[in-house]
């Protein structure tokens, strides 16, 4: 049986750090991780952080989502569905300069409407329908851009960065790592053809998730630094959006941080990030990210989890409350989080009840996640009874257990 098709990462990293020749002290070593860590990972008994994931396959020379498995391949109607637009996405992105077919150019007003819709879906992490509207609509917007002069083109490649953001987040889910990479690149182009220098932090905010998975932690967060100080004249101008994205550049910043176990500098940009959103209004969505309290509260959480700290994160969801104005998208990863916090932990039972009410919430951003599948494997391990829960839900994502 092929790497590629074992089932856990564990699993794959073992059978890729065999065919490399290291030994698993040698992988520990290379990663920069504890032996511990390495061995557990790799029998079950731990689940694999994403952390963990970036540094190994850094390690390995080989693709993170090689060793997730992605994209996920289960012959399920639901999972063929969610990967349906994927070629037809590809093929636009790629011909991203070329001039457009002979169709008629669509009006900015409803092209700006399409891209609201386009982060509705999105919000609500609706895979499948995204994949069957965005190659339309970015081929409608590069129609649009080459035939646009002035500030309506600049408004034109604004959109375009935005529904770029919105392909890249698709790959990304589904597994594309190749293709979530090529859209950030999309996104940086279109965004510096836009003229807005906010547009160009959301693109900053997209690279710097690129560094992030690769392992780059350290350059990540001086990346980010500078992407603050570049809009430091717009936040002064008090605007909400400026703020908004000071401030989601910062949860960006504690992403890296507490991917590169610096638990400190994390909870510091994490109380950065807290003090602007204070002051953004609740359900604003500005350049399509979605910060303010709610989106902070939730990251607080996925924070403490990243840094591997089951008993932090559940101390800070204890008592929270969404807003009906809090995403989907959102909201289901706060549940999945959770449930990984919940299984460091120890409380098996919690985590498995918390992972149905991530289902309940973003069912096919649920059924695409790898780290519910390293969830449901690692509860597995330690439950060798396997309820029919446990059992019934891994089969609805696809794991074999």
């Amino acid at each position: 049986m092929s790497a590629d098709e074992l089932e856990g990462v564990g699993k794959r990293v073992k059978a890729d750090r065999q065919l490399a020749g290291l030994t698993q002290a040698d992988l520990a070593r290379e990663a920069h991780l504890s032996l511990s860590l390495v061995k557990g990972v790799e029998q079950g008994r731990i689940p694999a952080s994403p952390a963990f994931i970036a540094a190994v396959s850094k390690a390995l020379k080989t693709r993170a989502a090689k060793l997730k498995g992605q994209p996920y391949e289960d012959e399920s109607r639901a999972n063929r569905r969610l990967h349906a637009g994927i070629a037809e996405l590809r093929r636009e992105i790629a011909a991203y300069r070329l001039p457009p077919d002979d169709v008629p150019s669509q009006s900015l007003s409803r092209l700006r409407s399409a891209v609201t819709e386009v982060s509705r879906l999105r919000h609500r992490a609706k895979l499948d329908a995204l994949g069957d509207v965005l190659p339309t609509l970015l081929r409608d917007l590069r129609t649009a851009v080459h035939h646009a002069e002035g500030h309506d083109r600049e408004v034109l490649f604004g959109l375009l960065a935005e529904t770029y953001a919105a392909a890249g987040q698709v790959a990304y889910k589904l597994g594309y790592d190749d293709l979530s990479t090529l859209t950030t690149d999309r996104v940086d182009w279109a965004a510096g053809q836009s003229g807005d220098p906010l547009a160009g932090a959301a693109a900053d905010f997209y690279i710097a998730g690129e560094l992030i998975v690769t392992a780059e932690w350290r350059g990540a967060l001086s990346y980010l630094d500078r992407a603050r100080d570049k809009i430091k004249d717009e936040v002064r101008t008090g605007a909400e959006a400026a703020r908004a994205m000071h401030g989601v550049l910062h949860l960006k910043s504690g992403l890296a941080a507490a991917r590169a176990g610096d638990a400190n500098t994390s909870d510091a940009h994490l109380a950065e990030a807290r003090d602007v959103a204070q002051r953004i209004t609740l359900g604003s969505d500005h350049y399509r990210l979605a910060f303010d309290l709610d989106s902070v509260n939730i990251w607080s959480v996925g924070l403490a989890v990243e840094r591997q700290d089951g008993t932090e994160a559940i101390k800070r969801a204890e008592g929270l409350r969404f807003s009906r104005t809090a995403p989907r998208e959102r909201v289901g990863h706060h549940w999945i989080d959770l449930a990984r916090a919940y299984q460091l932990h120890g409380d098996r039972d919690r985590a498995l009840v918390t992972l149905y009410r991530a289902k309940k919430t973003a069912p096919q951003m649920m059924r695409a996640h790898p780290q519910v599948r390293e969830t449901l494997m690692t509860l597995a391990e330690h439950d060798r009874c396997r309820s029919d829960s446990l059992a019934g839900l891994a089969r609805w994502v696809g794991v074999r257990l």
